[in-house]
């Protein structure tokens, strides 16, 4: 019954944190609204005592990611940190409505075609083993995941070549 509660309470803000972060208009909100829902994703892994991946996700992303935000945050003109933002450009919203909804359809088809829900709803009782896990995370063989530690490298390389994007002076 605990572990509902704790659930629901980061649900709540994980949810109303990302809300936030993509509504409001002033950056540093936006990287502050932003801490908030990687704390709570980091919450609900230790929630599920997975603490390795709780720590990385405090770590990587809370503590690097968000600190590369900053930076490019402080970098960034003044005029923009006093709220004077662009114009909603329409065709940018209708772009990215429509990728986020083909993105959402090809989440959902991945889904049901490994079935995925069906073997989740099959044995929902079954704990997984953490050596499965962490041979899983950190294997090289066929459907382990080394690969995303890559990413995260390559992903962290985006975010300095994004905020040096944002920081250069316009002409």
């Amino acid at each position: 019954m605990a572990n509902m509660v704790m659930f629901c309470i980061l649900a709540v803000v994980i949810l109303g944190s990302a809300l936030m972060c993509v509504a409001t208009t002033r950056i540093m909100r936006a990287a502050t609204f932003m801490l908030f829902v990687l704390f709570g994703v980091a919450g609900l892994y230790f929630l599920l005592d997975y603490t390795y991946l709780g720590a990385a996700q405090i770590s990587v992303y809370a503590g690097g990611v968000t600190m590369i935000f900053v930076f490019a945050i402080q970098l960034v003109s003044k005029r923009t940190l006093q709220g004077l933002v662009e114009r909603i450009n329409v065709s940018r919203v209708i772009w990215g409505g429509l990728l986020s909804l083909v993105s959402c359809a090809v989440v959902i088809l991945v889904l049901l075609k490994n079935q995925f829900l069906y073997v989740a709803m099959a044995m929902p009782d079954e704990e997984v083993p953490m050596d499965k896990i962490g041979m899983s995370l950190l294997g090289a063989d066929k459907y382990q995941y080394v690969l995303p530690f890559e990413f995260i490298s390559l992903f962290l390389l985006a975010c300095i070549i994004g905020g040096l994007v944002i920081a250069r002076k316009e002409k």
